[in-house]
């Protein structure tokens, strides 16, 4: 990964969205990601951004994603993660999807 600077312009009219859940499917070029928002005491969840990335990219995020974590514990403490269940239930992952 490269530490080189971008401008990124963000339009004013992208709103903020809000996921609590997510699918994760994959095939040999691109991971896709289905961000979700989970309604509460409901078995419901409704689909707020699908995002798909080549594999690099899938792996430049795992490692941005890890350093970020370690920063952000660093800072505020560790995360407390749900130690009863053997997954947590917010990520789903979707093989060989077409």
């Amino acid at each position: 990964m490269t530490g080189q600077e971008i401008s990124v312009n963000i339009p004013q009219t992208l709103d903020p969205v809000y996921s609590n859940m997510i699918q994760i499917a994959y095939k040999e070029d691109e991971f896709t990601f289905i961000f979700l928002h989970q309604i509460p005491a409901v078995n419901q969840a409704r689909a707020k951004a699908i995002v798909s990335i080549t594999p690099t990219h899938a792996k430049n995020l795992l490692a941005v994603l890890q350093k970020s974590v370690a920063d952000f514990e660093g800072k505020f403490g560790k995360i407390a993660t749900p130690t009863d269940k053997t997954g947590d239930g917010s990520v789903t992952t979707l093989r060989g999807y077409s």
